[in-house]
């Protein structure tokens, strides 16, 4: 048996025992698409009118991991995320920028491509944006209005009427009946509204903000018809996974539902999946709260890889605590595992195998991501995996020591971490820091062999020390001298 092979058969078995946590049922089940073999999943993307947050590169992430073991397990997948390009925020920050909305937008789809990229996240397979399928809204807000779900107000606003669908509040586990009662002192009908949590299909155009034209006259789509209207074009009345931030769940995810599955009469997604949130003091991250951190500030004073690894520590659905130190932790971590490969690949070449998943620590790997994406469980892994070459080199037992290496690499490049050449990342100069070049620490490296060589061991030992302060670690060996920034 050939290792591609072994590789097939026990990816090819694991595909039935994935299980993933739903968030319309509250529970945990195989997951069973509709096609053999077939993925489509749905996320909601960026409203691009500002640079992306650390919470926006969590569902990146988290996806991306989720897209590629789908993947790794042999299907299919089409993965589509959406652009919200027109929205009362875009329009205005343009303004406030003196610039048009389209100027703005491309802007900012371009910088999060950007931070994209840097966090080592493969592009989606369709990115469809909202202002490309206006006539796919108009023609599904139609439906709901013939269906009696959505009516025209008096100020030219067309409403979605959720009284009138049964089922309202069943992803969010909300009775419209309490959020009624709840919200009695605090939201009043308006003279176009019907009920309180009835929400907007179709904006009538007010003076100077872009419209199109349509049967209830010139003005643009509410925010939720859009994704139900991107999502079912893309990837057809019914689809796989629909998922987003934990923070989507209401109004977002809930509106759709009820567009949806008014307008088509058939379940919009057989799979609800949510990210949790990035909190900064106990409270989310977020633009609102004015308590975020954008991915390229992050970026300036951590490692692309750093980031992606810190994000992938924790289980997709659990909150996760943002801070320098938490990040630091996760630096040391990272370098851990690239510092095992460094030290088997002074034996040998280090390279994808295969073979590595019929292993038993493959095994566990394909465990724990079956398990609900677990990357936290994937990632320990990988640790047992580092402390075991660490003690087979120290046992002289290199090809044992080649072979475990070689295993952490192959389980690793799902998760894309682990994949540079050691010395790309543990000598990485991160963003904008002051430090030294590589150049002046070769040249105190230089210095400190010569004074070894001159048996004059107590300058020898204040290099070492005064490039630790500077942020530099030396590692003696029988190859020579190497170092990492720390």
């Amino acid at each position: 048996m050939t290792d591609a092979t072994i590789c097939s058969t026990s990816l090819a078995a694991a595909q039935n025992s994935l299980m993933l946590y739903d968030t319309l049922t509250a529970s945990k089940r195989r997951f069973v698409p509709m096609q053999a073999g077939r993925v489509g999943i749905y996320v909601c993307g960026m409203t691009v009118y500002d640079y992306c947050h650390m919470g926006h590169a969590r569902v990146m992430v988290g996806f991306d991991v989720i897209v590629r073991w789908l993947r790794q397990l042999g299907y299919k997948v089409n993965y589509v995320r959406n652009i919200t390009d027109i929205d009362d925020k875009i329009i205005n920050r343009a303004n406030e920028n003196g610039e048009t909305i389209s100027q703005l937008t491309e802007r900012f789809i371009q910088a999060m491509h950007a931070d994209e990229q840097k966090l080592g996240c493969a592009s989606p397979d369709a990115e469809p944006k909202a202002t490309l399928h206006i006539n796919a809204m108009q023609q599904m807000i139609q439906t709901l209005i013939d269906k009696n779900l959505a009516y025209q107000g008096a100020g030219g606003d067309v409403y979605y009427a959720v009284e009138r669908f049964a089922d309202y509040g069943k992803l969010s586990k909300r009775k419209l009946a309490q959020m009624q009662a709840g919200a009695s002192e605090r939201v009043g009908v308006s003279d176009d509204k019907q009920n309180p949590f009835d929400f907007v299909l179709w904006k009538s155009a007010k003076p100077s903000e872009p419209h199109w034209a349509s049967p209830w006259g010139a003005g643009r789509p509410g925010w939720h018809i859009e994704c139900s209207a991107m999502s079912t074009c893309c990837l057809g009345e019914t689809f796989d996974i629909h998922g987003g931030g934990h923070d989507l769940q209401f109004p977002h995810h809930e509106n759709e539902i009820a567009q949806s599955e008014g307008a088509t009469g058939k379940t919009y997604a057989n799979n609800w999946m949510h990210m949790g949130f990035i909190n900064i003091d106990g409270e989310k991250m977020s633009k609102s709260l004015g308590n975020f951190f954008t991915i390229g500030e992050v970026l300036e004073k951590f490692h692309p890889e750093t980031v992606r690894f810190f994000l992938l520590s924790s289980h997709y659905r659990s909150p996760v605590n943002f801070s320098d130190t938490a990040l630091k932790e996760s630096h040391t971590a990272l370098s851990r595992l690239y510092q095992s490969l460094k030290s088997a690949e002074a034996i040998g070449k280090v390279v994808i195998d295969n073979a590595a998943w019929a292993s038993q620590a493959g095994q566990a790997f394909i465990e724990a991501m079956n398990d609900d994406f677990n990357t936290a469980k994937a990632t320990s892994v990988l640790f047992g995996l580092a402390a075991s070459i660490n003690r087979a080199i120290k046992a002289e037992q290199t090809a044992e020591a080649l072979h475990l290496a070689c295993t952490l690499k192959t389980l690793a490049s799902v998760l894309n971490i682990a994949q540079a050449t050691p010395s790309e990342f543990l000598q990485a100069k991160i963003g904008n820091e002051a430090g030294l070049s590589d150049e002046q620490i070769e040249q105190k490296i230089t210095q400190r062999a010569t004074a070894k060589s001159q048996k004059n061991f107590a300058l020898a030992d204040s290099i070492r020390d005064e490039l630790k302060r500077l942020g530099v670690e030396l590692e003696d060996s029988r190859a020579g001298t190497s170092w990492r920034r720390i």
